[in-house]
């Protein structure tokens, strides 16, 4: 059975106050979650030796269209039931909490708020692709370690972007990407995995189609 959102809301206050843990950050729509998404949380945890994976489910990207998005409870529960009382997983709204909209302005607010914790920000292949375009960009890498995570037809467009490209030399290979959660940014490392298909862009579709 899945924890209520208090006990949620509470694994994350006992990890500020434990200290000592490292956290991978995964940020997101999820509208909606599907099982791409645990796979990338899994793997992310096996990978790299994390203690917790926070699926932080946004406000409103602001790269992506409101009239598409469903509402953020519908999401967090989506997430919830694709996460599926794990108990390293937490989902939480932590950035309507906050009142933070973009990931680097989210990142530096947790760190104020949670001094003890070591962060590791988790994203797909597809993300790294095109973070230039995203606020702040450079900040993420400069205050986190990163994690991307190959995803179908993405890989090469991500290595071979402007984000692969500035932050080469900081680049971590092979074994050494469990090294990556005690890292001193900029650090990041690109992890393969079995890639999993799933979409939320055709899971929507799919769900307009069976419509009447």
């Amino acid at each position: 059975m899945n924890p209520n959102p208090r006990q949620r809301e509470g694994r994350i206050g006992t990890a500020g106050a434990a200290g000592g843990l490292t956290i991978g950050l995964f940020g997101g729509s999820f509208n909606p979650a599907h099982d791409g998404h645990r796979d990338l949380a899994l793997a992310a945890i096996r990978h790299l030796g994390l203690d917790y994976v926070w699926w932080l489910v946004s406000p409103q990207n602001p790269l992506k269209s409101a009239a598409d998005m469903a509402p953020l409870e519908a999401r967090m529960e989506s997430a919830r039931a694709m996460a599926g009382g794990h108990p390293r997983l937490v989902v939480t709204d932590l950035e309507t909490r906050l009142g933070t909209v973009y990931t680097a302005e989210t990142i530096r607010r947790l760190r104020q708020r949670f001094p003890r914790l070591r962060f590791v920000w988790l994203m797909g292949a597809d993300n790294l692709a095109t973070i230039h375009r995203w606020r702040d960009w450079q900040r993420i890498f400069d205050d986190v370690a990163v994690a991307v995570f190959d995803r179908p037809t993405y890989a090469l467009a991500a290595l071979g972007g402007p984000a692969a490209h500035r932050y080469g030399a900081a680049r971590y290979h092979g074994n050494a990407r469990r090294l990556l959660k005690s890292a001193k940014p900029p650090a990041w490392g690109f992890v393969t995995m079995k890639l999993n298909p799933a979409s939320a862009t055709a899971l929507r579709a799919a769900a307009r189609a069976q419509r009447p």
